[in-house]
């Protein structure tokens, strides 16, 4: 048996490095550590954020909602230039522009120049949104999931890392310190992907153009029920994510008296259990099915969202952490379905669409839950976040089982 899993584990290893496409995969999950660690710094600099704009629970919240908001309106421009011009080269210039949007971030002044920065941070990262799962699914066929599992782990570990140093920097120089160490890293990640990807992987055809027609072409290739169906579970917990890690470090501090440093810490332990969570779910998808697997990752973390206002003090705090970053496996297994769903010569761009509108309207969650502090009800938030992943559990039940 033992012999068994270790033969397994070297042709999953082989079949994910042979042919130079281990290199792609390095680049991808590289630029993705950036792109998402650095947008999981907003939440935890936001506690200084907040004091030096004077900025109270639902403006902070709001901020967030800015972000995650410009980046899910960039999904479908950031699958069309995918389409259009290559995943390469759009991952390429997502790296470029998001560097000089953080610097503008970091030296921000004013509250209007700091969302707007935001704004086209969020935009900017876009880009490399829908173009990692396409350029992934092209070069593997049945280790796609597992190679969208290891770029997640990539970001996870961004968010791990990343926000933890932000909070060390902020707390010994200044927040904006936090953002501006970030800038010479997105110029470096930006050299390695001009050096190991191609501009373009996918076939396309010539005849691809930016016209209405794409539009009607985009909107009639995601009208299906499975698609439509596995893009609203991932809309549900997509939602919970964004309302839980937009304010835990917050939550943590106001509601459980914890101080930032060990808030930011808790924060920085989701995501790093996170690294394993994303691969294991993305293997157990190609192996058992999206639908067994989307049913416990939904239940586990409703289940878990529920304890938390219930538990206090650090240890039982780490544990229900722990056991809530199982939200993190709902991506690998929503995203690698939808890619696989959707036509050849339009996953970008269909792709994009529909994380445009998932991802706009779960970006309302720190918006929701900020405004729910303000009035007192900030334990209470965190239990409605526990139902909506529980209809995610019920809305799985509704997907055809592996066995078709």
């Amino acid at each position: 048996m033992k012999t068994e899993r270790i033969s397994r584990f070297r042709t999953a290893a082989h079949e994910l490095w042979s042919d130079g496409r281990g290199w792609i995969l390095v680049g991808v999950a590289s630029g993705w550590f950036l792109s998402l660690g650095v947008r999981l710094v907003f939440p935890a600099l936001l506690p200084y954020i907040r004091a030096s704009f004077s900025l109270n629970l639902t403006g902070a919240g709001l901020l967030v909602t800015v972000l995650w908001t410009a980046y899910a309106l960039g999904q479908f421009p950031g699958g069309i230039v995918g389409d259009w011009v290559g995943e390469g080269n759009a991952l390429l210039a997502s790296t470029v522009c998001s560097g000089l949007a953080i610097a503008v971030v970091a030296a921000s002044w004013t509250p209007a120049l700091l969302f707007a920065a935001t704004a086209v941070f969020g935009f900017s990262t876009a880009l490399f949104g829908p173009a990692r799962f396409t350029i992934l699914s092209a070069i593997y066929d049945d280790r796609d999931g597992t190679a969208v599992g290891l770029t997640l782990s990539a970001g996870e570990a961004g968010n791990a890392v990343l926000p933890a140093g932000a909070g060390v920097l902020a707390a010994g120089l200044s927040w904006r310190a936090g953002f501006g160490i970030t800038v010479p890293m997105f110029l470096l990640v930006a050299v390695l992907i001009s050096r190991v990807l191609p501009g373009q992987v996918s076939s396309r055809t010539d005849s691809y153009s930016l016209s209405l027609s794409t539009l009607r072409y985009a909107v009639g290739s995601i009208a299906d029920r499975l698609i439509l169906l596995i893009s609203s579970i991932h809309f549900l917990l997509f939602f919970v994510y964004q309302g839980f890690t937009g304010f835990y470090p917050t939550y943590l501090v106001e509601v459980k008296d914890l101080s930032p440093s060990v808030a930011a810490m808790l924060f920085g332990w989701f995501f790093v259990v996170g690294i394993a969570v994303q691969p294991l779910a993305g293997a157990g998808g190609d192996r058992f099915g999206v639908r067994p697997m989307l049913f416990v990752v939904a239940g586990v973390s409703a289940g878990s969202l529920f304890a938390l206002p219930l538990v206090d003090g650090p240890v039982a705090l780490a544990l229900v952490t722990t056991v809530a970053s199982t939200l993190l496996g709902s991506t690998p297994l929503t995203q690698t379905y939808l890619v696989n769903q959707l036509p050849a010569d339009a996953k970008g761009t269909g792709l994009g669409l529909l994380r445009t509108v998932y991802i706009g309207l779960g970006a309302t969650g720190p918006f929701v839950v900020g405004t729910a502090a303000d009035q007192g009800y900030f334990n209470e938030a965190f239990f409605g976040l526990a139902v909506i992943a529980g209809i995610g559990i019920a809305a799985s039940l509704f997907l055809p089982s592996p066995d078709g």
